[in-house]
């Protein structure tokens, strides 16, 4: 292996990558370049920007597309849409650590619950 070249692989992997262009992210949704910048208008996704100005998409933020492309291409207005997604992205981040929270050991989930929730460092 190069030196340095696990920070290649590791964008591989990572979802929040901004790797698509917006050409190639429409061709991936089936969707024109329209519909990702209205996606954009609307501040529901916010690509990061290349060098030169171009919007670059993640994974995470094509699946996110894709889904509101399913509920849009089913009669679903463009905001509506929108908010089921994020409805449905932060039911299942609830559910993500709800899970993780029930692996835990039980010790540790005492010792967790009677020292209150972890510092997350935000300086509240």
């Amino acid at each position: 292996m190069y030196p340095g070249s696990h920070v290649a692989t590791d964008k591989f992997d990572d979802e929040d990558y901004p790797a698509y262009t917006m050409g190639r992210a429409a061709e991936m949704l089936g969707a024109s370049p329209g519909f990702l910048r209205s996606l954009d208008e609307v501040k529901f996704l916010s690509p990061q920007r290349s060098p030169g100005g171009h919007r670059r998409y993640s994974r995470y933020q094509l699946r996110l597309a894709a889904r509101v492309r399913e509920l849009a291409d089913h009669g679903t207005a463009l905001d509506a849409a929108c908010r089921i997604v994020v409805l449905e992205d932060q039911l299942e981040e609830a559910q993500r650590l709800n899970a993780e929270t029930h692996q835990q050991p039980v010790s540790r989930r005492r010792r967790s619950a009677r020292n209150g929730p972890p510092d997350r460092g935000n300086g509240d």
